[in-house]
């Protein structure tokens, strides 16, 4: 997967000085943010990118192994927007809504140096787009979790993915016997990485069957022929610890009833089928959460029940200047997803500025 941006067919070299058709800050450098960007500099703006990490690319840099998407790749698209664009980088920056207060702690938060009030930036620029993610993890909601040798597959892969590109010297976490729990790709991930590592025993647990698994039976026969040990029809109900340490999972059986909201059947317990696992380390993959730069209404920004921004057909997200696009919109999707979201919100923010500027008796 290649990050190249092309304007008309044609490589184009950044925005002309002060005749730029105007400012754009675009939050978050993932991959909506990344074709945001390149986007508005193909149609003459300026454009800055704000994200908290020491290097742009969102979780394709620090949530995806490189195996599923090289990092060679990541980075020339990045290069391609700072030397042929003129796209600039605000690194170690995190924006939050500063009328609340201090920002809301969020996993991947160990880099940033600079907290940017998202309130200026709408003063500031013309376009503000939001293209954060979603960088806080699902909980088990169940007792022991936060048991050392706990961790999301958020912030194990985190860990491994800075340590690999020596942004960090200490080493990710190990164990000899690793339990995921999840049947999704951060699941998948999680589990491929302790097996391509070497650790001993690696498992998979999943509460119900490949065939229901969000990161289908293709993937899961591809990490079981690497060596995971897929465990299908089980839940935690409770972390078992010892000195405050993991040291195992109690589960319980399931069977399928009806299908739910999902569409999927419904995992329902089996009572009085309960068995443990023993691990030293639990790993869970059950899903992130959309991490907007804001925790309640502001600037007119909404969030929904989810904690998604909430945007009208046209990307925008309550208030003229601001639109929103991908993940912190959709809720976790696929890195072609979230492309093609950032796209359509850029598209669309432009249209939204020419008509505004039309309307007022300015020439595009």
């Amino acid at each position: 997967m290649k990050f190249t941006f092309m304007c008309r067919g044609k490589k184009a070299v950044g925005p002309a000085g002060p005749r730029a058709r105007g400012t754009v800050a675009v939050v978050g450098s993932g991959p909506a943010g990344l074709v945001s960007a390149g986007y508005f500099a193909c149609q003459g703006y300026e454009v800055d990118v704000y994200d908290k990490m020491p290097v742009p690319g969102g979780m394709m840099m620090f949530a995806i192994p490189q195996y599923r998407v090289p990092r060679d790749s990541v980075y020339e698209g990045i290069d391609d927007l700072r030397d042929n664009f003129s796209v600039r980088f605000r690194l170690g920056s995190k924006v939050f809504c500063c009328a609340e207060g201090e920002p809301r702690p969020d996993e991947g938060d160990a880099f940033y140096n600079y907290v940017v009030d998202l309130r200026s930036l709408v003063e500031d620029y013309d376009v503000v787009m939001l293209t954060t993610g979603t960088w806080r993890s699902r909980r088990l909601g169940v007792p022991g979790e936060f048991a050392e040798g706990v961790f999301s597959a958020l912030e194990y892969l985190f860990r491994v993915l800075t340590y690999e590109q020596k942004l960090v010297t200490v080493p990710p976490p190990s164990g000899d016997r690793v339990v995921v729990i999840g049947g999704g790709l951060s699941a998948i991930d999680a589990a491929e990485d302790a097996v391509r590592r070497g650790l001993k025993e690696v498992y998979m647990v999943y509460r119900r069957t490949p065939k229901e698994a969000p990161a289908g039976e293709k993937e899961i026969e591809r990490v079981v022929k690497m060596g995971v040990n897929f465990v299908q029809l089980a839940q935690p109900v409770r972390v078992i610890t010892r000195r405050c340490k993991v040291e195992g999972v109690e589960f319980v059986r399931m069977k399928l009833g009806e299908p739910d909201e999902s569409g999927r059947p419904r995992p329902i317990p089996i009572e009085g089928s309960e068995f443990t696992m023993d691990t030293d380390l639990l790993i869970l993959a059950i899903g992130e959460l959309p991490t907007p730069p804001l925790e309640r209404e502001c600037l007119g920004i909404k969030l929904d029940r989810r904690g998604r921004i909430v945007v009208d057909s046209n990307f925008n997200a309550g208030h003229p200047k601001v639109f929103a696009a991908g993940d912190v919109v959709t809720g976790p999707s696929l890195i072609g997803k979230a492309l093609s979201h950032g796209l359509k919100a850029a598209t669309s923010a432009h249209k939204s500025l020419l008509r505004a500027r039309e309307s007022r008796g300015f020439q595009p």
